[in-house]
């Protein structure tokens, strides 16, 4: 489970500290317990790093949408603007 402290993180800066995590875990050296809590705190990482990118990926999407809708409703009135000045 993620602290308050946590929540305050942006990306980069647990993506930065899951690196280093991940680093100490790779160099060995650490008691069964230390690399326990290690493991614990990169999987906390890794979930908040997973749900900063799920909320910009949701950003994107909307504002692809958007941008969709709103050339759609262009394209309409262009379409229209032309038929009506075909007439």
């Amino acid at each position: 489970m993620t602290s308050r402290t946590d929540e305050a993180l942006g990306y980069e800066q647990a993506r930065d500290e899951l690196i280093d995590v991940v680093r100490r875990l790779e160099a060995g050296g650490t008691t069964l317990e230390e690399s326990l809590a290690l493991w614990e705190r990169g999987e906390e990482l890794a979930k908040l790093c997973r749900r900063w990118l799920d909320g910009a990926r949701a950003r994107l999407d909307a504002a692809l949408a958007e941008e969709e809708a709103e050339d759609a409703e262009n394209d309409a009135e262009d379409a229209a603007r032309q038929d009506a000045s075909e007439a």
